[in-house]
């Protein structure tokens, strides 16, 4: 059995993606694009969230875009994908800045230029599929010009911690590396969940741990 997770193969089994874009032209590139990238295949592609059939999940990510003629706002949309139990990378031409850093206060994955080389954007789709943030500069930008994210007023060993755990790290390396124990460490992770969850940024999982701790500039 092969395992070729750096070109997006798993096993056989390519990563399954769904595309949420209401512009045609678009929705034919990209799907013109991922017939050409080994490891992806596009099960579904509409015009909106509510659109995606019900037999296409579940999906290994979603590609949104921002904008939708339908009315809905990327809050919404990241909700209800994620609701799935499916991942979001946004793809857009990034002509609003506050819808951008509505997206990126949403929990996606990534936000990519539409305008970005291929190869770009096809690292991003691989990170994003991994479920792995792709943390390209335009997402850096909209979390570094977002005002609303609340300080969780996280301790200088909390963010050490946090450094650690959220870039990948099990408990027990965490320990070894700062010398304390795996009980410790375990407890320290826990209270900095609830200190994210206190200012209304859910931290739930390591990933969105990940999410937190490059949004707060403590990974890069």
């Amino acid at each position: 059995m092969t395992d070729e997770t750096s070109t997006g193969i798993v096993g056989d089994a390519p990563f399954r993606l769904g595309l949420v874009e209401d512009h045609e032209v678009a929705s034919l590139g990209f799907a013109t694009l991922i017939t050409q990238v080994p490891g992806f295949e596009l099960v579904a592609c509409a015009g909106s969230v509510a659109e995606l059939p019900e037999g296409c999940w579940p999906l290994d990510l979603v590609v949104l875009d921002l904008r939708l003629q339908d009315g809905t706002t990327p809050a919404e949309n990241v909700a209800a994908i994620r609701a799935r139990g499916t991942e979001v990378l946004v793809l857009t031409s990034a002509e609003d800045a506050e819808l951008v850093r509505s997206a990126a206060r949403a929990g996606v994955l990534g936000i990519v230029r539409k305008s970005e080389p291929l190869d770009v954007i096809i690292d991003a789709l691989r990170q994003a599929a991994n479920g792995e943030t792709a943390p390209t500069s335009e997402w850096a930008a909209a979390l570094d010009a977002d005002e609303r994210l609340a300080d969780a007023g996280l301790s200088a060993r909390e963010r050490e911690i946090l450094a650690l755990y959220a870039s990948g790290e099990k408990a027990q390396a965490v320990a070894y590396r700062t010398g304390l124990s795996r009980a410790t460490v375990t407890h320290y992770v826990s209270r900095i969940r609830s200190k994210y969850a206190k200012v209304g940024r859910n931290a739930d999982t390591k990933i969105e741990l990940n999410r937190r701790a490059r949004e707060d500039g403590i990974l890069s």
